[in-house]
């Protein structure tokens, strides 16, 4: 029997970056909001013997169940897909503060260009620049009109930085000031500005130095431990929603949060969201939650699947390009990177952080002229000093055995003499990738698992081998010995891990014809509905997400009062 629970005001469906910031701005406002998190709670305490390479970073400890939710993967339509049964490509966070917590700390704001990508290519090259196949559009908001919600989040968060020479212009600067400069850090400042690049500290959720952030909230700096990327930060210097937004929700009063509590459908009748249907996962129990507003705000993958469940929204049909919800899936581009071995050269590769590294920009978006190259955008080239754990890493030059003697002496003998030129590029949207309903494998509790339909275009294929060779370019003015470099991007690969940039199935624009939300994040057909996070990214840019799913969540979070005070489609 199904229990049905008093009205709220608010609910959200999953409490990380974007669930954490709505909740904090509405409780604020005197909201009543319930939060429900399919995952346990978690405190800053439970991360204080976190330093377990094997538990954390190989065994998942923080990552959902595969054995209870999954997805299913295929690279086009002519195979079956089957499910990820273990952990490869990417990683799924669960619990309180969700992947928010497990993260390095990269937070970059997207380019101008991002913004209005389709418009500025036509503009500047011409429709046909634009493969046919391609589904680029523009996000229905510029980077100007979403500029206060950056310098909000990371007002919020204390992001330490200095500004990027080809970035947006800013507000104001960064709250903090940048990160250490290591040696490996200076040499690849001194080799990009060698080359006329523009080289800038990557700006950091890891705290610079002690910081009280607008909401009273104080945090530690960063100890430079390297144990950030599937780590939870014992210090609380790594900004995550369980340090930040989630506190200030609670200290309000107004804040119920509700852990162990699965969402299997968003309840609605006649056009209007009425709430949730949940499941509480330590009882078994259905429990019903009314709400006026429900907020969607988990991870793409969950927040396509809950949708398509619920019924809700036109499901994307990519024979006929119709519909909304699944399309523009979108992932990352990784691969176009270069390794160089310095033979005289010594470095400490074990200390870092997360968010510890230099970058350039030359190269990402329309920062260059692309009228003689075959891809559109590009991405970062960066030397991030994120900490080499021993079980993970072993570098050794590509010619070298994998077993033997040469390979134990390689091994040592490399360790602590490599550095790594990567890239981040930019993931555009193609017809043929989109989410749907996976016809024949199902969750724990019998509803369809997220099927995705992804492969490398030869789009990303010559952004992969263009980074590539600026990569190794600037490892030879860097001074190394021996440089390998990736030389062609194969078909994308679901066993190895790459990152967890997976964008799109919801996406926002300012037409709902090819857009399932506006740029409030709110649904076009269902107007008290609200879907936030990377979700909504029509494509993805040359740079981690981050930055942008909270200034979207802040812009949402005044979507979701405006609402409450006037209702209707907000302009």
């Amino acid at each position: 029997m199904v229990k049905t629970l008093p009205k709220t005001d608010v609910v959200i469906v999953g409490v990380g970056w974007a669930g954490g910031i709505i909740a904090s701005e509405l409780t604020k406002q005197g909201l009543n909001v319930v939060g429900l998190e399919k995952g346990r709670e978690r405190e800053t305490e439970d991360y204080y013997m976190v330093h377990d390479e094997l538990r954390y970073a190989l065994r998942y400890e923080l990552m959902q169940d595969l054995s209870k939710d999954t997805l299913t993967f295929r690279g086009n339509e002519k195979i079956r897909a089957l499910p990820m049964r273990q952990y490869g490509s990417f990683l799924l966070g669960d619990g309180l503060g969700g992947a928010g917590v497990h993260w390095n700390g990269q937070t970059f704001r997207f380019l101008p260009y991002d913004f209005e990508i389709r418009s500025k290519t036509i503009e500047r090259y011409g429709k046909n620049k634009i493969p046919a196949d391609m589904t680029l559009q523009d996000w229905g908001i510029t980077y100007d009109e979403l500029e206060p919600y950056y310098d909000k989040f990371e007002k919020m968060a204390g992001i330490s930085g200095e500004e990027n020479p080809l970035g947006g212009k800013r507000s104001d600067k960064y709250p903090t000031p940048p990160m250490k400069h290591s040696p490996q850090m200076r040499m690849f400042k001194k080799a990009t500005e060698k080359l006329k690049y523009h080289p800038y500290t990557v700006p950091s959720a890891n705290l610079s130095e002690p910081y009280e952030n607008p909401d009273g909230i104080s945090r530690a700096a960063c100890q430079y431990c390297a144990f950030c990327e599937r780590f939870g930060c014992e210090y609380g210097a790594k900004a995550d929603p369980v340090v930040t937004v989630i506190p200030v929700a609670k200290q309000t009063g107004k804040f119920d949060l509700r852990t162990h509590s699965w969402v299997r459908r968003i309840l609605h009748k006649d056009g209007k969201a009425t709430g949730v249907r949940y499941t509480d996962v330590t009882t078994g129990e259905e429990i019903e939650q009314p709400a006026d507003t429900v907020v969607v705000t988990s991870y793409v993958f969950n927040n396509v699947k809950l949708l398509l469940n619920s019924k809700i929204g036109k499901p994307y049909d990519p024979s006929t390009g119709k519909g909304v919800v699944g399309k523009n899936y979108a992932y990352q581009v990784v691969k176009g990177s270069a390794v160089g071995y310095f033979e005289d050269e010594k470095f400490n590769n074990f200390a870092g952080a997360g968010a510890l590294g230099m970058v350039i920009d030359d190269f990402n978006g329309d920062n260059f002229d692309h009228s003689d190259v075959d891809f559109l955008h590009g991405g970062y080239l960066a030397l991030t000093q994120t900490g080499q754990r021993p079980i993970q890493n072993n570098p050794i030059p590509k010619e070298s055995p994998t077993w033997g003697k040469e390979f134990k002496q390689n091994s040592l003998k490399y360790i602590n003499k490599t550095l790594s030129v990567s890239a981040m590029g930019a993931s555009l949207p193609f017809k043929q990738h989109y989410l749907d309903l996976d016809p024949v494998y199902k969750d724990t509790f019998g509803d369809p698992v997220i099927r995705m339909t992804y492969d490398f275009k030869d789009q990303d294929r010559h952004l992969a081998q263009f980074t590539a060779k600026k990569a190794e370019g600037i490892l030879k003015e860097m001074g190394a010995d021996k440089i390998d470099t990736m030389e062609e991007l194969g078909p994308y690969n679901i066993t190895t891990y790459q990152s967890t940039h997976n964008t799109g199935g919801v996406i926002m624009g300012d037409d709902p014809n090819t857009s399932a939300v506006n740029n409030y994040s709110q649904m076009w057909d269902m107007d008290n509905l609200f879907v936030v996070g990377a979700s909504s990214f029509p494509h993805n840019s040359g740079y981690n997400p981050t930055d942008t799913v909270g200034a979207l969540a802040y812009r949402a979070a005044e979507g979701v009062i405006k609402y409450q005070k006037s209702g209707g489609i907000l302009a």
